[in-house]
């Protein structure tokens, strides 16, 4: 059985950096994970979810399932960077 991962992403407006960030995320998830939802968080219309989670940079990029949770912050274009931040590869 594969896990489902639960994954949110924190922008800072739908710009087209923005736009950028959320299709690469897309673009790995489609490749490596077999089952995820992904929730895009826009910090200007929900500064309290921000707050709640402690982001102080974005994007960032938190996979809440399966545990362990992890951060991933800044460039998502970076395919390893974003693989490790899922575990899904070891820093190597």
């Amino acid at each position: 059985m594969t896990e489902k991962y639960v994954l949110k992403l924190y922008v800072t407006g739908m710009t087209p950096k923005t736009d950028r960030h959320i299709a690469s995320l897309q673009q790995i998830c489609e490749k490596e994970l077999d089952e995820y939802d992904l929730e895009i968080v826009d910090i200007l219309k929900q500064p309290q979810l921000a707050e709640g989670d402690r982001i102080l940079a974005t994007p960032t990029l938190i996979k809440q399932l399966p545990e362990p949770v992890r951060r991933v912050i800044g460039n998502l274009s970076d395919t390893e960077k974003v693989l490790v931040g899922l575990d899904l590869i070891s820093r190597g």
